[in-house]
């Protein structure tokens, strides 16, 4: 069922809300979060459908924010809230409710959406592009207990992974870390069975590709050992490889399908290693509302690589050799650990001072993820 509503309220539109639940005979709210996206016009439909996909398995209320400040001084000045109601059809499980805000009410979105919020349940915010520099700082942030970034979405997004660390809080993620589950608990299987010390690790993946450099600063923070970025033409994450005493642990996956995974004294063996759509990010996303202190962990070991070495690192880069390489900072102290950075795009993740091998029970400390 769908219900339009032109110069509205927030008031009217819970009205239209509780109209359509009887009218689809189902007038019990049973809803387990809300999702508000913040979009525009031109981006709105795509994330919608992703979150429409991932409320088949988390029935939630989605509320999509769509800003539309108008072009000329005399339309910013007029504030209207239009409005579009949806219960069930494409809604799915859920509720979905379009917010388009005109004029002056585009800079108070949490005006309009706070009376919205399903009562006594979490709220996740997701920014599918343009996200704010400090999103626990936006208003809309601070209604939610997850906030939902892409640096894959913006146009430097080694730089964006910079501003990600500098600026972490609990509850914040990035649907670039999400993109790499699949390869953390591959990897972290793989250890599990080989028991020998790993001495270092390479990563490979196209060019300013943050999943690629978030997977290398998690195994760099994990492993303690250095870890190399170099650039492959892709798609997206190609290969990583675990140097041990006994030979080299290869995961490749060259067509952004089907990997490949070599163990020393094993043999190779086929692992389904899909690139997933939104949807899937989104729902497992969904799945825990927890601080996520793996990631926390991950992005912020790599904030000084990430920050003032980002610019030798695209210019690595673009020649294919190992980003940051020729900005490495001098190495740490033994008391402080080395900052790395690494992404899809392309960056060195730094080494620790000592090169120390590390342990069999440090290896497995990757399964932890």
């Amino acid at each position: 069922m769908n219900i339009d509503l032109t110069d509205t309220t927030s008031s009217q539109i819970n009205s239209a809300l509780v109209r359509a639940r009887r009218a689809s005979g189902t007038p019990a709210v049973g809803m387990v979060l809300t999702l508000v996206i913040v979009t525009d016009e031109g981006n709105h439909y795509d994330a919608l459908k992703a979150a429409s996909e991932a409320s088949k398995e988390h029935p939630s209320r989605i509320l999509v924010v769509i800003r539309r400040p108008g072009r000329s001084p005399r339309d910013r000045k007029i504030a209207r809230l239009d409005a579009e109601v949806r219960v069930g059809g494409e809604s799915n499980t859920g509720e979905t409710v379009l917010l388009r805000l005109h004029g002056e009410l585009a800079s108070h979105a949490h005006s309009a959406v706070l009376p919205l919020l399903l009562p006594d349940a979490p709220v996740v915010v997701w920014w599918p592009e343009d996200a704010p520099e400090h999103p626990s700082d936006d208003l809309l942030g601070q209604l939610a207990a997850r906030r939902i970034t892409d640096a894959q979405a913006t146009e430097d997004p080694v730089a964006t992974l910079a501003l990600r660390a500098g600026t972490y809080t609990p509850g914040d993620t990035d649907l670039a870390w999400t993109r790499i589950t699949p390869w953390r608990s591959v990897l972290a299987a793989a250890l599990d069975q080989k028991h020998a010390p790993i001495t270092s690790a390479s990563v490979e993946g196209e060019a300013y590709n943050p999943s690629s450099e978030l997977l290398a600063l998690w195994l760099a923070d994990r492993l303690g050992v250095p870890v190399e970025r170099t650039v492959s033409d892709g798609p997206g994450l190609t290969a990583v490889r675990l140097e041990t005493a006994d030979g080299t642990i290869c995961l490749d996956r060259a067509d952004g399908s089907l990997a490949e995974l070599a163990m020393p004294g094993q043999p190779d063996r086929h692992v389904a290693l899909h690139r997933r759509d939104t949807a899937e990010l989104i729902a497992e996303e969904l799945r825990r509302l927890d601080p996520d202190e793996t990631y926390a962990a991950a992005v912020k070991y790599g904030v000084q690589r990430l920050g003032p070495g980002a610019p030798a690192a695209k210019g690595a880069a673009k020649t294919g050799a190992v980003r940051g390489a020729s900005a490495a900072p001098a190495a740490p102290t033994e008391a402080a650990p080395e900052g790395t950075s690494d992404g899809e795009g392309g960056a060195e993740t730094p080494a620790k001072s000592g090169k120390k091998k590390a342990s069999s029970a440090t290896a497995r400390k990757a399964a932890s993820t």
